[in-house]
This record gives C-alpha cells, structure tokens and sequence, in this order.
C-alpha cells in the first residue's frame, strides 16, 4: 500500500511543477504562495472533517507529534516549496524536476539520524539505480557558452534547489517520525500547512508589492494557484500516510521521481522546449526499472 500511495504522491507533486510553470508567469510567487497555503489549509481541513465524520476512532491530540508535524511544515512546505517555486522559474520544470527528485538523499540521511531508520544493501542498491536515473535524465546544456545573466540565474537556481531538497528531507523525517506514534496524515499535513502560512505572514516584508500582486494576477493565475494548493496538500498527505507502511527514504525516493511523469509532458506538450534526448530515454527506463523492483520487493 505504501508504494502505491509514495507514487500517487509522485504525481500530485509533478502536477505542481508543470503548473508552477505558467501559475508564476501570471501572478508573483510572493502573492501566489499565500494562496497556495491558504488553499493547503483550507482543502486539508474539508478532507480532515471528512475523515472524522467517517471513522470509527476518536481523534486524540498530542503535542509531541503535532510539533513535529508543524516543524515538517516550515522546512517543507514554506522552505522547500516555496524556494521550488523560484527554482521552476529559473531552471524550467525539467531541470527543476531534477533537483526535487534528489530529495530522497537527504531523506536517507535526516531518517537515519532522527528516526534510526536504515536500508538493506538490496533498498540501497535499487535507490542507487533511481538516482543514477534521475541523474542521466538531466537535460543536457546548449552547445552555444550562456550569457552571464543566464549562467548567474542557472547558479541561482542551482542554489535554490539545493535548499528546496534539504528541505524536504527534513520534512518527510519529521512527519514519518510523527507518523510512528500518531497515525494522522490529514491532520498533519494541515498542521504543517497552518505552520508554513504563518511562516509566511512572519517573514513577508514587502507587503505592498503582495497587494500588488494579487491586483494585477489573471483570473487564470488564481485558477492556477488554487490547483497548485489542491495539488500540493494532496501530495503531502498521501507522502506522510505512505511513511507509516514503508521505510521514510523509500517512499521520499517514490514521490521525488517526479521526472517520469514531467518528461513526457515536456516532449508532447511544450514540444520539447527543455532540450530533451535519447539520453533522457535511457534515465527514465533505469527509473522505472529500480520503481518496478521496489514495487517487488
């Protein structure tokens, strides 16, 4: 069940980035990421009435697990998502896609250190083969040297999505290691959401250029926006509920090989834009394969 819930993860999170795409060309993140938020709390707080009108067991709070939830939040939904945002700008959804799906590197390391958590040499090998992959699947550059501005905003993006990755190791730790004691994704990815808004009120200077934002946003930049929200919470839950039925690093592995469902978009529908190649082929067929043998496992 994990595997299947870590991929269905995986493809809520490329959802995010193919629509991060166009959402920053018609609204700024800076007003667009409050809306994103507000529409994680909002839906996950619909499905969390949801869920306990449905079951059978009281709801029990515990503020061990609720912290560690909220702490997930911050360094993953407002740190890592936030800077993902930038980082899709900067790189194109592919290039971005790439460094999100290194995520599970930091994962293996933040799950070994403060959840105990360790991989047989078998998990390891195939986590290895995803990887190498994932890292084939990296376009390849132009031929033509690039400009300075376009080589600095590479280094930038480069830089951004390093942050996003440690982010999101953190984060999956954090609420896998909540989720060992208190089986509450909906409820944990709400708190993680309310903690992240919050974080973004705290550090939020410009305010006016906010308004302005949302003044000057296309109705289409809201639509985008909300789905992005809608997608980004439905990703999260279903990340943290895979946590507690596999090992943390295997199911961050799952849902960060976002490239194989980003890639073939990128070929059909923006017409190959981002300069992918046979190469790209072959790291997706190595991903699929290391996924098809976790999924025997």
């Amino acid at each position: 069940m994990g595997f299947w819930l870590a991929l269905g993860s995986m493809l809520c999170f490329a959802s995010n980035i193919m629509i991060s795409r166009y959402a920053v060309s018609r609204m700024h993140v800076d007003s667009g990421f409050f809306i994103v938020l507000g529409v994680n709390i909002v839906f996950a707080t619909l499905l969390f009435w949801i869920e306990i009108a449905l079951r059978a067991s009281p709801f029990a709070f515990r503020w061990k697990e609720a912290g560690l939830f909220a702490a997930g939040g911050v360094v993953g939904a407002f740190l890592g998502r936030r800077l993902l945002f930038d980082a899709v700008r900067l790189l194109g959804p592919a290039r971005a896609s790439v460094f999100h799906s290194t995520a599970p590197v930091p994962t293996l390391f933040f799950a070994w250190m403060l959840v105990g958590e360790t991989l047989r040499p078998y998990d390891l090998a195939l986590m290895a083969v995803v990887l190498a992959g994932l890292w084939i699947t990296q376009p390849a550059g132009k031929r033509n040297a690039p400009a300075d501005a376009d080589r600095a905003a590479l280094r930038r993006g480069a830089l951004l999505g390093i942050l996003t990755v440690t982010g999101f190791g953190a984060s999956n730790a954090l609420r896998g290691l909540a989720m060992r004691t208190w089986e509450e994704a909906v409820f944990g990815a709400l708190l993680g959401a309310a903690a992240a808004f919050l974080m973004q009120i705290v550090t939020t200077r410009d305010w006016p250029r906010v308004a302005a934002g949302f003044r000057n946003a296309t109705r289409g930049g809201y639509a985008l926006y909300i789905a992005s929200g809608v997608a980004t919470v439905c990703g999260a839950i279903l990340l943290i509920q895979a946590t507690h039925s596999m090992e943390i690093a295997l199911a961050a592995l799952i849902t960060h090989t976002t490239p194989v469902a980003i890639f073939p978009i990128s070929l059909l529908v923006l017409r190959n834009r981002e300069g992918l190649t046979l190469r790209t082929l072959l790291g997706v067929a190595l991903v699929l394969l290391g996924i098809a043998l976790l999924a025997l496992r």
